[in-house]
């Protein structure tokens, strides 16, 4: 009996030591179960005696709920020891569980121990936050408010300053567009242009008068401001003479021209290539000579 007695507690030691032997050891640790609003504290998993087997538990920075705001949360490996530790804090009151955490090692799964957070606010528990010193009225002079407010201030004056610069801008564009001399010029290409047509060559007559009369009207229309380019040659006329925009030396040019421009308009006239040439260079003279009337009439208007 004796003998049989001390069988079973020798199966019994085997059977222990085996176990102990062939088994891994799961344990964790909390350091702190009363935290203040954002203090940090560790939780810790450490398993023993892995004995080679992979460690299969949450991702890094998932293993706690979502009220747990991890700090840091490391892993680390020695030998046959494997070692978890998360830093957190939570910031808001009331009691909060950290639940049992699965953890796989190699086929065999082990879970902790879950653990209860109270978290406090300590300003709330008897403390008295107090100011150093009491607040102080302060008087701001002029120099002061010129210091807080001196940004707006230039930045103001900058964009007034773009403004102004934007509308001279435009407005001295429209004064060299529209200016006495640039219509000049302009007009003198267009005559150019038609005299390379050759129609006083070919004594193509008709076509000549049509586009000279054509050009002289928009010219007078822009450079004088006459509304020549709606007026018939008759209305026009009296038109510029009772303006006095126009030169009497230019007003007879124009009169002259556009009479005759109206007669081969009709075919009751036909010129020859020696008149065709003269009005062409006498228009041509008389676009080159209009600065003077605007000149003269500017200072009539200014006086």
């Amino acid at each position: 009996m004796q003998r049989f007695q001390s069988y079973q507690l020798y199966f019994f030691f085997f059977i222990l030591s085996s176990f102990l032997g062939f088994s891994q050891t799961l344990s964790s640790s909390l350091d702190k179960s009363t935290l203040a609003l954002g203090e940090v504290a560790v939780y810790k998993i450490q398993i023993v005696d892995l004995q080679g087997k992979d460690v299969q538990m949450a991702p890094r920075n998932e293993l706690l709920p979502f009220h747990f705001e991890v700090v840091n949360d490391s892993i680390a490996i020695q030998k046959d020891i494997y070692l978890r530790s998360v830093k957190f804090a939570v910031f808001q009151e009331g009691k909060f569980t950290i639940p049992e955490i699965e953890v796989k090692v190699g086929d065999q799964v082990l879970k902790t121990i879950p653990y209860e957070v109270e978290v406090i606010n300590t300003a709330q528990k008897g403390d008295q936050i107090n100011d150093i010193m009491k607040n102080k009225k302060v008087k701001l002079d002029i120099q002061d408010y010129w210091e807080l407010y001196k940004f707006y201030v230039l930045l103001a004056l900058l964009i007034i300053a773009i403004i102004i610069l934007i509308i001279g801008i435009v407005r001295y564009g429209k004064k060299r567009k529209s200016s006495p001399v640039v219509t000049t010029n302009q007009t003198l290409k267009d005559l150019e242009k038609l005299r390379k047509k050759n129609y006083i060559e070919n004594e193509n007559f008709r076509a000549f008068y049509v586009e000279l009369i054509e050009i002289s009207r928009a010219f007078i229309t822009k450079q004088y401001q006459i509304p020549a380019d709606v007026l018939l040659t008759d209305d026009l006329i009296t038109y510029m003479k009772s303006t006095n925009a126009i030169s009497q030396e230019n007003e007879k040019i124009v009169e002259e021209i556009f009479l005759r421009g109206d007669l081969v308009k009709f075919a009751k006239t036909i010129p020859n290539q020696e008149i065709m040439s003269k009005d062409f260079t006498e228009i041509r003279e008389f676009v080159k000579r209009s600065t003077k009337d605007v000149e003269a009439e500017n200072l009539r208007t200014m006086q």
